[in-house]
């Protein structure tokens, strides 16, 4: 695997990891269709233990088989699988090798009400299963969110003693939050500086709206003259309060839509500067050639040839 400048570049902004992180990093930027190009596109299915099987697979049946995800993840080039415990448990053998895996370490599910998540995996696990990082969920406003920053802090410990790289999921919810705030500009990107400071390598957050939640915040965006008019600038700022783009944030793919929206969504990210999406039931909900053909496009345009 030769390492390309632009990847060299982004692992320095990690002053404090040891080569094992760096290393694992590198090779889920090193991978697949955007390898060496400081852009990814990582399949996430954990949405069985979300929304249950049938709302997460049922649209495509073949979904239902892990080994379908991990096959279609390498067939589209993708730089990363994602998934809780027992699905790369399925393919972990078959598949060994073959694309960086991303064990998540926490879960929800729809039959509770509480805003939280358990923890359904470990950093021992990981190793196991040679994944090259660990995922963990906050919900920053959440009465839970302070125990999870805890987790989190703890498992991110000793998963970068062991040279694992931390992707958290930061995902506002509970507490004061209207619904349309969840996704507000001012609250996306307080999520993600919250990510940044709880120290991990990959942010995931939702493409943010232009609204803005908190009064407080509100003046400040205003008197500052924060432009968040488009989606370009508003992706733009997230990644300014990841370090000033120092780590790397990638976005999710969000609710099914049609592929025009996906693929707009995916250019104005593109423009924005984030280093790339995290998509998954606008992916595996798809029939397999139609989902091919949409991630070949949103890797086309993060490569800059659409």
């Amino acid at each position: 695997m030769k390492m390309t400048p632009k990847v060299r570049k982004i692992l320095s902004n990690y002053e404090s990891d040891n080569p094992g992180t760096k290393a694992n990093l590198a090779r889920i930027l090193m991978q697949g269709r955007l390898g060496g190009t400081g852009r990814l596109v990582i399949l996430p299915v954990d949405q069985g233990f979300e929304h249950g099987p049938a709302r997460s697979f049922a649209p495509n049946p073949a979904a239902y088989d892990p080994h379908y995800h991990y096959q279609l993840a390498i067939d589209a080039g993708l730089s990363a699988f994602a998934s809780p415990l027992g699905m790369l448990e399925a393919g972990a053998d078959s598949f060994a090798g073959q694309i960086p895996t991303i064990l998540k370490v926490n879960s929800s599910n729809s039959l509770a009400s509480a805003k939280d998540q358990a923890i359904t995996g470990s950093v021992g696990d990981a190793l196991k299963l040679g994944c090259s990082a660990i995922g963990f969920t906050i919900y920053p406003g959440s009465e839970y969110c302070f125990e999870m920053m805890e987790e989190i802090r703890e498992l991110a410990e000793e998963a970068k003693s062991v040279g694992l790289a931390v992707v958290i999921w930061s995902y506002p919810r509970g507490g004061g939050l209207s619904k349309e705030g969840e996704t507000a500009i001012d609250i996306t990107a307080y999520a993600a500086h919250m990510a940044a400071l709880l120290g991990a390598h990959i942010i995931k957050v939702k493409p943010p709206t232009a609204h803005l939640e908190q009064p407080e915040a509100k003046k400040v965006y205003e008197k500052e003259k924060i432009p968040v008019g488009t989606l370009a600038q508003r992706i733009s700022h997230v990644v300014q309060s990841c370090f000033n783009g120092r780590r790397i944030v990638v976005f999710s793919g969000g609710a099914a839509k049609d592929l025009n929206g996906i693929l707009e969504e995916v250019r104005g990210l593109r423009d924005g500067g984030a280093n790339g999406s995290i998509i998954g039931r606008n992916t595996f909900q798809r029939p397999r050639e139609e989902a091919l053909n949409m991630l070949d496009q949103i890797i086309r345009i993060y490569r800059g040839e659409e």
